[in-house]
């Protein structure tokens, strides 16, 4: 396999640096009211509607959080209550990286900037940042770009941000529907898929899989 030379290598934060744990919590707070199989399927369509959410016009992801929790909801026959959608969204400063991940970003910082781009508030980011324990170039937010991944103008913004074009980076994504998919449809043409098993592997879209981030700095000749 040939070495990648990225300018910048850019990441998906959550799900793919930080172990995303909306359905545990989901499962916390909704354990009185759902049980089994039932709360099996609550968790699919609240991950559903998330990302059903973040396709329009941009919102605080609270808001985001907030919708997709009543769709959620209403599709179980359940009540929704206040503060459900607080109680996922201030979990999400605790959440902590995989164990496969400080290390070989303290690897490659060194040689290769490291960039995040994120379905995050600017104000909610920094706690993930600090617990990954490594130094980032760049850390671009949603709200920033005034866009959600998978809209290309999330992408758009980074590519400004860094003055740079789809040719420089090398993407990194646990997700093909959020992130690799666009990354392909914006020419991105260095694409590593972290296969934690959200969701299969799908070649058509040209990535280098790869099966926790140990094997990223061998992508890139490190």
């Amino acid at each position: 396999m040939p070495v990648l030379k990225p300018k910048f290598i850019t990441f998906d934060c959550y799900g793919t640096l930080i172990n995303f744990e909306m359905a545990p919590v989901a499962r916390q707070v909704y354990a009185d009211r759902l049980s089994g199989g039932a709360l099996d399927h609550f968790c699919s369509y609240f991950s559903a509607y998330r990302l059903d959410g973040v396709l329009g016009p941009w919102r605080p992801y609270l808001d985001v959080v907030i919708e997709a929790l009543q769709r959620a909801c209403k599709r179980s026959g359940i009540e929704y209550r206040d503060g459900d959608g607080e109680a996922h969204y201030n979990a999400i400063p605790t959440w902590q990286p995989h164990p496969d991940v400080v290390e070989p970003l303290k690897r490659i910082a060194g040689e290769i900037p490291l960039v995040i781009l994120s379905n995050s508030m600017v104000d909610l980011i920094p706690y993930s940042v600090a617990n990954l324990q490594a130094p980032f170039h760049t850390v671009c937010t949603a709200q920033e770009a005034q866009a959600y991944k998978p809209r290309m103008q999330a992408f758009e913004f980074m590519f400004d941000t860094l003055g740079c074009g789809p040719e420089d980076v090398l993407h990194c994504s646990s997700s093909f529907r959020y992130d690799l998919m666009t990354a392909y449809d914006l020419g991105i043409k260095m694409k590593a898929f972290v296969n934690r098993g959200h969701e299969p592997l799908n070649s058509y879209y040209e990535v280098n899989e790869i099966r926790d981030l140990g094997g990223l700095p061998g992508l890139v000749g490190l």
